[in-house]
């Protein structure tokens, strides 16, 4: 599955659950919402909620789309030694 695919996936997927798009050099992008976002054919285009900032970022640059809990990346689990 495409980048472009995977992201259309979740911008679907209901009900609707966060996400974070994140670039190959270490930026991310919460999606808290939908209807910001924007999946064209080699970018995307992010609105950040209530203001008027917004970001195009080219899916070639996305190397990841991971799922959050209530605007936060879930916390990673510590090994026990």
């Amino acid at each position: 599955m495409s980048m472009q695919e995977r992201i259309r996936q979740m911008l679907h997927h209901d009900p609707f659950q966060p996400f974070r798009v994140v670039t190959s050099s270490g930026e991310s992008y919460t999606i808290p919402n939908p209807d910001l976002v924007a999946v064209m054919k080699s970018e995307i285009f992010i609105a950040q909620p209530n203001s008027d900032h917004h970001s195009f970022v080219p899916l070639l640059q996305v190397t990841a789309v991971e799922t959050v809990t209530n605007g936060r990346k879930p916390a990673r689990r510590k090994r026990r030694g």
